[in-house]
């Protein structure tokens, strides 16, 4: 742990902090406040670049893939991983995910998403974990200026972002996204501000 001048108090090291969310429930909002307030860093963009690089996939493959996956794929990557030939472009992304996510453990940071709690518990990694959920209604409010529903309701558009997440994630770790068993803390982002949620966190990591 780096030490400042003698007799001054030992910098904070903090955890890698992962948020796992619904559709529209502020999960990069939240990053983006406890990256200023911690003064670690957060990861969006350059994650998908990085596990694009590192996977030979595009950096649109891995943002269509790297999270979202349907039933029926899920169910087809199953069947198909039985023959030796057969290599699933979201198995192979969600290596490349995993190994980023390790590589960028190794220093505390926020990661949003791709099962990074599973991943980095399972590691034995210092980590703390953070669920944010609200109601369809709240977070339709939250989403209301995205223009990338196509011919769906807003309504219709959240249940299948939030079906596609929760597929990935049982998927790949086996477990259900959502479980208050598996995470630090849970917060209703449409009862409790943003802020207040970031400042909770705050306070909770800086008494460890």
């Amino acid at each position: 742990m780096p030490v400042k001048e003698p007799g001054m108090e030992a910098e904070k090291k903090y955890p890698v902090i992962t948020i796992s969310r619904e559709y529209g429930a502020l999960g990069r909002t939240l990053a983006s406040i406890l990256s200023d307030r911690l003064g670690i860093p957060y990861y969006d963009k350059d994650f998908v670049k990085k596990t694009a690089e590192d996977s030979g996939y595009s950096m649109e493959d891995v943002e269509r893939e790297g999270e979202d996956l349907s039933p029926s794929s899920a169910l087809l990557n199953t069947f198909l991983n039985s023959a030796v030939s057969y290599k699933s472009s979201h198995d192979e992304i969600f290596k490349a995910q995993k190994a980023v996510i390790l590589e960028l453990s190794k220093s505390p940071c926020i990661i949003v998403g791709r099962a990074a709690d599973h991943i980095l518990r399972e590691a034995g990694a210092d980590v703390f974990c953070i669920y944010l959920y609200a109601s369809v209604h709240d977070r339709s409010v939250n989403m209301e200026n995205r223009v990338e529903y196509d011919e769906l309701s807003i309504e219709k558009y959240i249940a299948k972002r939030d079906s596609l997440r929760k597929t990935y994630y049982k998927q790949y770790t086996g477990c259900e996204m959502g479980n208050a068993n598996n995470y630090n803390i849970c917060f209703d982002t449409g009862r409790i501000d943003i802020s207040l949620c970031a400042d909770i966190i705050c306070r909770i990591l800086e008494s460890d």
